[in-house]
């Protein structure tokens, strides 16, 4: 009897809902899910893939991260070609096609983290790397923003700490750039990888807006030798490659300076030592049997074993900036001195405006943290043309 008025009771309650309100019910199954929760709508192009309808009560599992892809196209005598669109352009990875879900022309804004490394021999010249980072500002278009990242010293009781110096968060504003650069310290040491994970973490935290998606870079005057950071290499690169951050490199030759002062007695005011952090990774990569010990004291060390690490590390940060130019679709430029940063800087500034920006969503769904290569055709042009671009990314770890 019970049960039978209960059945009544809720006959009664469901029956008396509107009828605009049981279809408004229904119409809430199924949902439609994004990679994120708070992921903006797809763009025009995404594949079906990259939404997907699932019934309430499903399992949802994220498969989809747009990749981006930047890329610099050139005729035959190394011309950037200007005007193309996205029909004229097709990706492939590991030889599959995949569909154009984003597509930034050469006319879309930039946002670029500078970092000025003024740490090591280029303190005495700030000057010239303040009027090389002015110039620079200077060369790039209206809509960029850029934000300034530099080293400093912090004391800490007797000690010095080479720290990390955010001057500027990404500003269009001139003045106030100019001022952050105005405002450049030096530092007795350079946490090159730290500077690189901050970016990522801090400069480039928030999702991009739509009109520069794809369209961030990292642009460093720096000679790569890194001396006190916490972070690796490794770990710096996989998160500027994951965030699909483009990397420019001025790479400064300090070699010759560096050396002559890493010879010095150490009782000598001039000299410059290698940090214990560089030592240890230095034995970590280049000799990991030997004991730590070994390379914990600088000046136990003899002349010849001092100018073969100091190389060793040069030939090192040659590699890693190279590698990560390569790998995130930027490039690396040389300046034999600081005086010839200026004129680096106004060819990072032309590559820029001359890139375009491509982004897909892979087909291949699988998270095996393998590598996965990537190549841009480029269709409908009369010239040859040649297409300098990211050449893969690792897909994410995952069950």
């Amino acid at each position: 009897m019970r049960a039978g008025l209960l059945l009544l009771l809720l006959s009664a309650i469901f029956g008396s809902l509107p009828v605009n309100a049981r279809q408004q019910e229904k119409q809430q199954r199924p949902r439609r899910v994004t990679g994120a929760e708070n992921a903006p709508p797809p763009t025009k192009g995404t594949p079906d893939s990259a939404v997907e309808e699932i019934a309430e009560g499903d399992v949802v599992r994220v498969e989809t991260q747009l990749v981006s892809v930047p890329a610099v196209i050139t005729n035959g005598s190394g011309r950037p070609l200007a005007g193309l669109q996205r029909e004229n352009f097709q990706l492939f990875e590991d030889g599959q096609p995949q569909s154009i879900a984003n597509f930034g022309t050469t006319e879309a804004p930039f946002e670029i983290a500078l970092l000025l490394d003024t740490s090591g021999s280029t303190r005495a010249d700030v000057a010239l790397i303040r009027q090389a980072a002015n110039s620079f500002i200077s060369a790039l278009r209206p809509g960029d923003r850029v934000a300034v990242v530099a080293f400093n010293t912090q004391v800490s009781g007797s000690t010095q700490i080479a720290t990390v110096d955010i001057l500027s968060q990404l500003t269009g504003d001139r003045k106030l750039l100019q001022k952050a650069i105005e405002s450049l310290g030096s530092a007795n040491g350079t946490p090159f990888y730290d500077a690189l994970d901050r970016i990522v973490q801090e400069i480039f935290r928030a999702p991009p807006p739509e009109d520069v998606r794809g369209r961030r870079a990292v642009v460093a005057l720096t000679d790569g030798v890194d001396s006190t950071s916490d972070t690796d290499f490794a770990a710096a690169r996989a998160k500027l490659t994951q965030a699909g951050v483009a990397c420019y490199f001025i790479q400064v030759n300090t070699e010759d300076f560096v050396e002559d002062r890493l010879l010095k007695d150490c009782q000598d005011d001039g000299r410059l030592s290698l940090s214990a952090k560089q030592l240890q990774r230095y034995r970590q990569i280049f000799v990991p049997r030997a004991k730590s010990e070994d390379f914990s004291d600088f000046c136990a060390m003899g002349p010849f074993e001092r100018m073969q690490i100091s190389r060793d590390l040069y030939n090192l940060a040659r590699r890693e900036m190279n590698d990560l130019a390569k790998v995130s679709g930027g490039k690396n430029f040389v300046a034999s001195s600081l005086q010839d940063a200026r004129a680096a800087f106004a060819q990072v500034a032309t590559e820029i405006g001359t890139q375009y920006s491509l982004g897909y969503y892979p087909t291949n769904k699988a998270r095996d943290g393998k590598f996965r290569a990537i190549r841009v055709e480029v269709r409908g042009v009369q010239d040859t043309p040649r297409v300098r671009s990211r050449d893969g990314y690792y897909a994410p770890k995952g069950d």
